[in-house]
């Protein structure tokens, strides 16, 4: 018998997956993304997009989060 790939036995691997393979990532940003968003960029003296999409600010609270040193 042979075993199968089960990808629900990896729980973390969708965390891996880059925006912009996202099925959704050209939608609006999430309420919380916003939030977050907004929060770090104040903390890093930027300014907060609120038009960015879903993968944009994903890889926006990113590239903050290094600037900022949250997120570690």
């Amino acid at each position: 018998m042979s075993e199968t790939h089960n990808p629900k036995n990896e729980p973390f691997s969708n965390a891996e997956k880059d925006p912009d393979d996202w099925t959704t990532g050209d939608e609006a940003m999430t309420g919380a993304q916003a939030s977050y968003l907004k929060t770090l960029s104040e903390e890093a003296g930027e300014e907060f997009d609120e038009s960015l999409t879903k993968a944009e600010a994903s890889k926006r609270i990113d590239a903050l989060q290094e600037q900022t040193g949250r997120g570690r």
